[in-house]
């Protein structure tokens, strides 16, 4: 099975050494995040810096480590899936349909996401944190 993570849990990640970093680096699950997505990190580049106090290189060490475990999905694939993703998420948040997509391109997936967006669409299911946390609590 493959995870696909949202956003916010990646900035979750490096933002605090939490259960979400001790289960994306230590669970042995396969996780993958759209390439496309990268952007979105980027531009919280600074506020992530100021609530885990890194410092910018400790910041791009620290993302680079983290993607060691995580598969970037190239653009192509979710493209491919993008308009059926896009009338899933139409009436609910059309910005959240590349993570739809990109579960999509994969099959046998589920969205790591604590957005209640992603809980209000029933194509792909989905799974919290505190969910994983009940799994993975030994990290």
């Amino acid at each position: 099975m493959i995870i696909v993570i949202d956003t916010n849990i990646l900035i979750s990640a490096l933002i605090k050494d939490s259960i979400t970093r001790r289960i994306i680096v230590g669970s042995g699950m396969s996780f993958c995040y759209p390439e496309i997505s990268l952007h979105e990190v980027r531009k919280y580049k600074k506020t992530i810096m100021e609530k885990s106090g890194l410092g910018q290189k400790e910041l791009d060490l620290l993302l680079d480590n983290l993607l060691e475990y995580v598969v970037l999905i190239p653009t192509e694939l979710i493209k491919e899936h993008l308009d059926e993703a896009k009338s899933v998420m139409l009436e609910i948040d059309p910005k959240d349909a590349v993570f739809i997509a990109a579960a999509l391109a994969y099959g046998n997936s589920i969205i790591w996401s604590d957005d209640k967006d992603f809980h209000r669409q029933s194509r792909i299911k989905v799974i919290r944190t505190s969910q994983f946390a009940r799994f993975f609590e030994k990290f």
